[in-house]
């Protein structure tokens, strides 16, 4: 069952009856009153990896966007860019780092508190970012190719390998 707050509820009404506002507001309040103390020093590590992947996502997508429009031509308009992310091939190697965001999304928003284990997991998935020439497949040879031509990369990777050297991950 669900409880409302009065502000909720006087939000819900002056929105004209839309729920969907108020409904994510009591989601989050609900999720932050069941978190104990102790989750934070769990979840810590693997948010902030998360927010580090998405950087790098961002610098990778960026740059592969200037490669794709040297190589093919110019990309029309923003949905024309997300269709391309979402589903051309050119953009495919990306996919195994969105995926990983997503789960990492899910393990962070989850019912159940997060545990030591399934945050190293997470933590050790991510270490396929910083051994990309061992890997090796498209993803690996693409990876290399964004290191070394965009510095925008190479800092976001540092910061994902930061934050993965931080919390000292079993591989």
């Amino acid at each position: 069952m669900f409880s409302f707050s009065v502000d909720a509820i006087r939000e819900l009404l002056s929105a004209g009856g839309s729920a969907q506002p108020c409904y994510c507001k009591a989601m989050k309040e609900k999720r932050s009153k069941k978190e104990k103390p102790q989750d934070g020093a769990v979840r810590q590590p693997l948010q902030e990896l998360r927010d580090a992947l998405l950087e790098l996502h961002k610098a990778l997508i960026d740059s592969e966007r200037v490669v794709y429009e040297t190589k093919v031509g110019p990309i029309k308009s923003p949905h024309h860019f997300f269709q391309l992310v979402s589903s051309d091939p050119w953009f495919a190697w990306l996919r195994p780092v969105s995926q990983l965001i997503v789960a990492m999304d899910e393990a962070l928003d989850a019912d159940e508190p997060l545990t030591s284990d399934s945050v190293d997991m997470l933590m050790n998935e991510s270490v396929f970012l910083l051994l990309p020439a061992e890997r090796g497949g498209e993803f690996g040879e693409r990876y290399m190719a964004a290191l070394q031509r965009d510095p925008h990369v190479v800092l976001a990777h540092a910061k994902v390998a930061k934050r993965i050297g931080s919390s000292k991950p079993h591989i």
